[in-house]
């Protein structure tokens, strides 16, 4: 009320709250905090990152307060003192050097992890490129090399989305579909924020695949719906109606400018609802930006807070779902649904791009989506079983086992005992899959034609076993497989001077040009097959 009443110019506005944020964070040196202080009233950066930066220069300067006093101005830090710094920081812990450690849980005393390790090193090779750059601080030192991090850490960086179990969000989906008035969190007074309000936010976690940030800076009329391009009322009752696109014009964000993505109708459905429900609000600054907006999730001349997803949203969706508020990767957090999106729309049975996933999630680059897109162990395995690498690299060929000579033991005074089927005859040679000739046999000493009497009486024994033999195969008898006659020509034509397990060569054997190529099996893969009371 008072608010309003001094919007209307009668009274003064209300004072700020005090005694809810903590001191500002210092440490340290007193010059090297007036440093840290005269870069962060300088710095272009937004005020999350600058102050990210002053918090790892803090800590920088407490470092330097207990283990190199003599580098407590800037000014006086040399390459040395950078190395020594990071071998530090590399041997740190959890709580080292900080002014406060509420907050820090169980990870008290554990070992810092390496994107912790990167983010403190790129924040002081921040500062002092700055400062070299503005001529405040002599160049004693290049901080792009001397700050830079080492190859130990980065080995250990990489995209590692955060992802939400599937059964977990669909959990939290189905609970954001059907949220009502008794779920919402209440206050002696009621409820703080219209029902229609917390739904469209809830829905809007759930279907844009935005940050926090961007969800609570969106305008209204920032849902559009057009069918072939032409723009339609998101409340026709024309058939044209049914089947339009519902568009999202997403804010300008902190990798781009303003953009506009494709979302589901439900969403569009829930942000109609709002504004037609939303009072009439004052304009509010953008906080990037700096124009004069009016904000979609407003009331009371307040916006709703960008923090009001973590703190509100996403414990009401976990109580209604019947789901833990953290799993193995940690908290379930606002931005965690966005790679839980992306991974989702990746390995879809239709699937986007990688660059189609670029532009819906408004990157840059392609590498910034790689950081958010994670392909499922099942698409992995769909896709490796579908490029038959096995099958490609290794085909089987029928082979008869003379069980007479091996019992015997002809088979170890050097009688053949192995007969590779080639079609037009038998090889008795071993070592068969060595030969550089299986796949188009130069008919050497090895070589028995089925239409001799040899042939014949082998085919007539009893006691042969069939089996099938994996044969390896090269790109040129791959070629020679999937592409015909003139591969395999080519393949004849290497190998007329390649000699034979025999001795003599194809050209002094004299083989037709009209040699045939080894009759080769696909390996397939058998279906297990189970027993009484489902036992494979």
């Amino acid at each position: 009320m008072q608010r309003a009443v001094a919007e209307l110019g009668f009274c003064d506005p209300p004072r700020p709250g005090t005694g809810r944020h903590s001191a500002r964070a210092s440490g340290g040196a007193p010059i090297w905090e007036q440093w840290a202080n005269r870069w962060h009233a300088t710095s272009t950066l937004t005020p999350r990152v600058r102050g990210g930066v002053r918090s790892n220069l803090l800590k920088v300067g407490r470092w330097t307060a207990a283990e190199q006093p003599d580098a407590a101005d800037p000014a006086n830090w040399t390459r040395q003192t950078c190395a020594s710094w990071i071998a530090a920081l590399d041997r740190m812990k959890v709580g080292d050097y900080v002014q406060r450690t509420i907050g820090l849980g169980d990870r008290l005393g554990k070992p810092l992890e390496a994107p912790s390790k990167a983010a403190q090193i790129t924040a002081l090779r921040t500062f002092f490129r700055d400062c070299q750059e503005w001529e405040w601080l002599p160049r004693r030192f290049d901080p792009l090399r001397a700050l830079a991090i080492p190859r130990s850490i980065t080995a250990l960086l990489g995209p590692d989305p955060r992802v939400i179990a599937d059964e977990i969000w669909a959990k939290l989906l189905w609970a954001g579909l059907n949220l009502e008035p008794a779920d919402l969190p209440q206050t002696r007074s009621g409820h703080f924020y219209p029902f229609e309000l917390v739904r469209v936010v809830t829905l809007t976690w759930l279907f844009s695949g935005q940050r926090s940030n961007e969800i609570a800076r969106l305008k209204v009329g920032c849902i559009r719906w057009q069918h072939d391009g032409t723009p339609i009322a998101g409340d026709s009752q024309q058939v044209l109606a049914r089947d339009a696109v519902c568009l999202l014009d997403v804010p300008t964000h902190k990798t781009g400018t303003a953009f506009t993505k494709p979302v589901d109708p439900i969403l569009g459905q829930a942000v109609d609802a709002w504004q037609a429900a939303r009072p009439d609000q004052p304009k509010f600054t953008d906080r990037r930006t700096g124009e004069l907006v009016d904000p979609l999730f407003a009331i009371r001349a307040r916006r709703v807070s960008t923090s009001y997803i973590n703190n509100t949203i996403i414990p009401m969706l976990c109580r209604k779902a019947g789901v833990p508020a953290a799993d193995v990767r940690g908290n379930i957090t606002s931005h965690r649904a966005r790679p839980t999106i992306a991974s989702q729309l990746y390995n879809a049975k239709e699937s986007m791009t990688l660059f189609e996933l670029q532009a819906w999630l408004g990157h840059r680059s392609p590498q910034s989506t790689q950081y958010y897109a994670k392909i499922t162990p099942n698409t992995l395995s769909k896709a490796y079983s579908e490029a038959g690498y096995f099958e490609r690299n290794v085909r089987t060929i029928e082979v008869l086992v003379d069980r007479d000579a091996i019992t015997t033991g002809a088979a170890a005074g050097g009688e053949p005992w192995q007969y590779f089927d080639l079609g037009h005859g038998w090889c008795t040679y071993t070592f068969f899959e060595r030969c550089q000739h299986r796949m188009a046999c130069a008919r050497c000493d090895f070589y028995t034609p089925k239409s001799s009497s040899k042939g014949q009486l082998l085919e007539a024994k009893e006691n042969l076993r069939k089996m099938l033999a994996a044969i390896p195969l090269t790109d040129d008898e791959r070629a020679a497989v999937d592409d015909g006659q003139a591969a395999l020509d080519q393949l004849l034509e290497r190998l007329t001077d390649v000699p034979t397990p025999a001795g003599p060569t194809p050209r002094q054997i004299g083989v037709p040009a009209t040699a045939t190529l080894l009759p080769i099996v696909n390996v397939t893969a058998r279906p297990r097959e189970c027993g009484p009371g489902g036992q494979c």
